[in-house]
């Protein structure tokens, strides 16, 4: 498949120009565009980053954001995915792994796809990363 499984950090990053990754973020849907690959994005990805950019940036900027979402491949994790990523937890109870990116990395194990993201954590799990 050709595609990748965003995580928050990249959408986030694309759509708020003071964060420190934002370049990088908009360089790379460039490249996934030009490679013609599918961003997916997990319904759980989608409820997260629409908080993070309502809190930090507003009520316009977020529902002009969650508007460009509705074009985006939404894929909601089931029942298993969510069991894997609380076993994910266990198996990694020293770190601090989030329920939002154990559930992204089962979800992406069962997809057979890379997470689109700038968090180290996935490398620790195990997933394969998309850069």
């Amino acid at each position: 498949m050709r595609a990748v499984l965003a995580d928050t950090g990249p959408l986030y990053a694309a759509v708020d120009p003071h964060d420190a990754h934002h370049r990088q973020a908009l360089r790379e849907l460039e490249q996934l565009a030009r490679g013609r690959r599918d961003v997916m994005v997990c319904f759980s990805t989608l409820l997260e980053t629409y908080s993070l950019v309502l809190h930090r940036l507003g009520r316009k900027v977020a529902s002009r954001w969650l508007m460009e979402m509705t074009d985006a491949a939404l894929v909601n994790p089931g029942p298993a995915d969510y069991r894997q990523a609380a076993a994910r937890l266990q198996t990694f109870a020293d770190q601090p792994i989030t329920l939002f990116d154990a559930t992204v990395a089962a979800l992406a194990t069962r997809l057979g796809v890379a997470v689109w993201t700038y968090d180290h954590d996935f490398d620790v799990m195990g997933v394969p990363v998309w850069r």
